[in-house]
């Protein structure tokens, strides 16, 4: 038997041992607290609270755009989302399996959305459905406590009033792509992010920085599931707490009358065409609509697949802005130039003639006036008014093509207008140097027949028609087109208002511009005039009609009546124009693709124009 010494000796050697390991226990755990609460403490407080708070982006309003006269063309309206975050879902699975059968998605396509979002960090809301109906959102609020991560959240979008009108002017707003998103980042020096809208085209996309906002930000707690218990302010418990207010975009008041936009866009019903009208003493431009078109606001919503196919399918391409993007050959509206050039070089005077006969031989080719018959002795203004090709041909024999570049380029032919709008083409003024750098051969002098009654190379915008003929209603100013006429805050301050701006004025007599003048008038306002029958009701205009060729005829075929060709074979029709004759205010110029006359296809949508103006002016005047 031990002593009692002994068992207390062997006691207290255990309990040293013990004590050792409790001592060591509670040092390991308190290094470990040390690390946690200390060492690592901003680390996990964030983690905590992140799990308790939820940052809830208030998504600013962009900019409304309003016509010159104050009416609203683009305003914001609500639309409802099924959004989720990652971080709330606690049943993935079960989670997709009941927003398919209340949102009517397959579960198929709720994964691809995931699995196209999924490299974002997980507290970032993910949008399974734009634009819920009401009945969706009902179903989801009411079974909110079933589905945790889902939730619906509401976001401002675009609504355009007059829908397809000037939908290529006012642009849309779509949401900013994956590609997009680092070129834009760069760019605009601006934190996009996946779900951010931005404007894409037109108005919208030329001054997005002015319409769009600043996002706000709430502070919102939030219990395990994702529901809000409510908005947190500034405290000592959660730091660095901020709320950050909404601030609105600017809005913009254009320069565009939002009833001459609609005459225009009636005027060309059933066309493919453009019409651009603008202010031939400011360069504001009045209207500007281009068909077929697209509803922008179906692109700030859920484009759905059969519209986006409807359109990307449509061969007359309704994306395309044919005002600023496609070019023509000018076809006999740009006579005026060629009559201007000649006048000024002394190559004719007013009354100078030429006979037609209806052709012109010129070395071992014929070249054909559009009248078969002929147009007999011919000068300027009977060349202009009843638009003798031969009378010109006359002329191409003694100017130069570089010469005519010359005049031409002074009018913008061949530069672009500046408007703002992204993606304007330039179109084309060749001259001898262009012709050797583009196919290494010299020029010719049947080329030049061509160019002077605006065919061959020469191709114009019918926004740098607008721009020619507004320079000839002004005697020769070249005006930069303008869209914008005030830049005001949510408050109505004025914090941008535009003024004319002229880019050139030419040295043309005031003599060549009478006589070109009077051709011109009496083209609309004369008997035997091309446009005669399409004259305006309540004042006059003077203008030039045209045809472009899409392709070249052989001499048998050159006389067929262009109706009776296979469409895309058919002219197309142009007409350019200015109204009042005296004191001009207004430009027109309209192009009407294989329209086939500029007389009977493109002048009524002119005259159209010229008319609403007027009932405007009539309405403004009596009240």
């Amino acid at each position: 038997m031990f002593g009692e010494d002994e068992i207390i000796k062997g006691h207290a050697s255990r309990a040293r041992w013990i004590a050792f390991i409790v001592l060591c226990c509670f040092f390991i755990l308190g290094l470990r607290l040390f690390y946690l609460q200390v060492y690592k403490g901003d680390v996990f407080y964030r983690y905590s609270v992140n799990n308790k708070i939820r940052k809830e982006v208030l998504p600013s309003p962009r900019g409304m755009i309003f016509s010159r006269n104050s009416k609203l063309l683009v305003n914001n309206v609500p639309r409802f989302d099924a959004i989720m975050i990652p971080q709330f879902v606690k049943d993935r699975k079960k989670l997709i399996t009941k927003m398919s059968a209340i949102l009517g998605m397959s579960e198929k396509e709720i994964h691809k959305v995931l699995k196209r979002n999924g490299g974002q960090a997980r507290y970032r809301p993910i949008t399974i459905k734009k634009n819920i109906s009401p009945r969706e959102v009902a179903i989801m609020e009411t079974e909110a406590e079933k589905i945790p991560g889902m939730r619906v959240s509401t976001f401002i979008s675009r609504d355009y009033l007059d829908s397809e009108v000037g939908a290529h002017t006012l642009g849309y707003i779509s949401e900013i792509s994956q590609a997009q998103l680092p070129k834009y980042r760069r760019r605009d020096k601006f934190n996009y992010k996946l779900g951010d809208f931005i404007g894409q085209s037109g108005i919208e996309e030329f001054f997005d920085n002015i319409l769009r906002g600043i996002d706000g930000q709430e502070i919102l707690e939030v219990d395990a599931r994702g529901r809000m218990r409510r908005v947190l302010e500034d405290n000592n418990l959660y730091k660095d707490i901020k709320n950050l207010p909404v601030l609105p975009g600017n809005n913009l008041r254009l320069t565009l009358d939002r009833d001459l936009q609609l005459a225009a866009f009636k005027a060309l019903e059933g066309k493919v065409g453009s019409a651009v009208a603008m202010d031939v003493k400011t360069g504001d431009v009045l209207a500007m609509v281009s068909r077929p078109s697209f509803d922008p606001s179906k692109f700030s919503t859920q484009l759905t697949t059969n519209y986006w196919n409807s359109i990307i399918k449509n061969e007359n391409r309704p994306l395309r802005d044919r005002s600023i993007q496609e070019h023509y050959a000018p076809g006999s509206t740009f006579k005026a130039i060629t009559a201007i050039a000649a006048l000024e070089e002394k190559i004719i005077d007013e009354k100078t003639t030429y006979d037609c006969a209806g052709k012109l031989k010129l070395g071992r080719r014929t070249f054909h006036c559009w009248k078969k018959s002929g147009h007999g002795k011919t000068d300027v203004v009977k060349a202009l008014k009843e638009s003798c090709d031969v009378f010109f041909y006359q002329i191409a024999k003694k100017l130069s093509i570089d010469k005519l570049a010359d005049y031409a380029r002074a009018f913008g032919v061949g530069s672009r207008t500046g408007i703002d709008l992204k993606r304007e083409t330039t179109g084309l003024m060749p001259d001898s140097d262009w012709k050797e750098k583009r196919f290494g051969r010299p020029w010719q002098g049947g080329e030049t027949l061509g160019c002077v009654i605006g065919q061959s190379y020469v191709l114009m915008t019918p926004v740098q028609l607008a721009v020619t003929y507004a320079a000839i209603a002004n005697e020769g100013k070249i005006l930069k087109p303008n869209l914008i006429k005030e830049v005001f805050s949510v408050f109505g301050e004025i914090n941008q208002k535009s003024s004319p701006k002229i880019k050139s004025e030419m040295n043309i007599s005031k003599e060549t511009f009478r006589i070109v003048k009077e051709g011109l008038f009496s083209v609309v306002n004369e008997k035997g005039g091309t446009a005669y029958w399409y004259r305006p009701k309540n004042s006059t205009m003077s203008g030039k009609t045209g045809t472009s060729q899409v392709k070249s005829f052989s001499a048998e075929d050159i006389y067929k009546k262009c109706e009776d060709r296979e469409y895309k074979s058919r002219h197309h029709a142009i007409f350019s124009a200015y109204a009042p004759s005296e004191n001009p205010e207004i430009a027109i110029s309209v192009v009407v693709e294989h329209g086939c006359h500029g007389s009977s296809a493109a002048a009524p949508v002119a005259k159209a124009i010229v008319d609403e103006y007027y009932k405007q002016k009539t309405l403004v005047s009596t009240d």
